[in-house]
């Protein structure tokens, strides 16, 4: 059998415009162009649904982690985009930074121990 790897996320919102700008600025802010948001390799789509809410009323369902090697970095850019941290906690496996889109979508980061 073949592991199949990921490529891509399709991310419905009801504002595509306002929320594509917000991962650009967060995540990839030498982002150009309007196609797909490239995450290192890994594709973001931003498409406009007109079946999703305006906000996700379940956002710990599913949460996109962000494997960083310098997390206080990451943290400042994180931070000078504006997002919104709902924690930021020192854990057994490394440390885990979760922050909101403007959807409500969780997104992490995390900088893993060397031995987890």
């Amino acid at each position: 059998m073949t592991t199949l790897k990921p490529g891509s996320m399709l991310l419905g919102t009801t504002r595509p415009a306002e929320l594509r700008a917000w991962y650009v600025k967060a995540l990839a802010p030498g982002s150009t162009g309007d196609g797909p948001i490239d995450l290192g390799g890994f594709l973001l789509v931003v498409d406009g649904r007109d079946d999703v809410a305006a906000e996700n009323d379940e956002p710990g369902r599913v949460i996109m982690n962000f494997h960083v090697d310098d997390f206080d970095a990451a943290q400042a850019q994180l931070n000078a985009a504006g997002v919104e941290w709902i924690s930021i906690a020192d854990r057994e496996a490394g440390k885990f930074g979760t922050f909101a889109d403007p959807d409500g979508n969780y997104l992490q980061i995390i900088m893993w121990n060397e031995d987890a």
